[in-house]
């Protein structure tokens, strides 16, 4: 009887929400900030407008970001973080041209395609976004040089291939076609920018 008593006094073990309340809103300050720089045209998004749009008090937003640029920075390398990746197999050639073509695509995709014209628009008369541009695209920058520096591990770049340069010829044309679309950006262009890359600079 003391046994039932006991299983009955003792509350039972409710799951915590509050991890899940905040994952939530954080996603939500994400999702907001991004549709809000890619409907811009050009209009200032204020920490006001993403908290009202994310649904959250702007305390919210302070919360885990110090400025309006960081919030976002972090809304567009969140994006890209979850859009572009490489297998990881092992095989340089192969991780670079699921790296690209993830670039690719993932750039083309409305409300991203959207946040990073206006970025790369207003950018030339707005310091923030300068600033935000500069930001992110280093450490798109940082991402794929790892990827490279990984192959040059393994012999598959020359020792002395400059990964820098080699960097700058994806986004450069990244950038190229997407700002003034005059190729295509696909999964056949990634594949044999991939294969000029890798072949020209050591890579089997």
């Amino acid at each position: 009887m003391s046994e039932t008593k006991g299983a009955e006094a003792s509350p039972a073990v409710r799951p915590h929400t509050g991890r899940r309340r905040n994952e939530a809103a954080h996603r939500a300050i994400l999702d907001a900030a991004l549709r809000l720089l890619a409907e811009s045209d050009g209009t200032p998004v204020t920490i006001d407008a993403i908290a009202r749009t994310a649904g959250v008090g702007k305390q919210t937003v302070y919360r885990w970001w110090p400025s309006k640029g960081a919030v976002l920075l972090d809304a567009l390398t969140d994006r890209a973080d979850q859009d572009v990746h490489g297998p990881g197999t092992g095989d340089l050639r192969t991780d670079l041209r699921a790296f690209i073509a993830t670039t690719f695509e993932a750039a083309q995709r409305d409300t991203t395609a959207s946040a990073l014209r206006t970025v790369a628009r207003e950018a030339a008369r707005d310091p923030h976004l300068a600033e935000l541009m500069r930001s992110f695209t280093a450490a798109r920058r940082t991402a794929l040089r790892e990827l490279l520096a990984k192959g040059r591990e393994r012999g598959e770049l020359a020792g002395d291939a400059d990964l820098d340069l080699i960097a700058d010829q994806v986004y450069g044309v990244f950038w190229y076609r997407f700002l003034l679309g005059h190729g295509a950006l696909d999964a056949d262009t990634a594949e044999r920018l991939a294969d000029s890359l890798t072949t020209g600079n050591g890579g089997h």
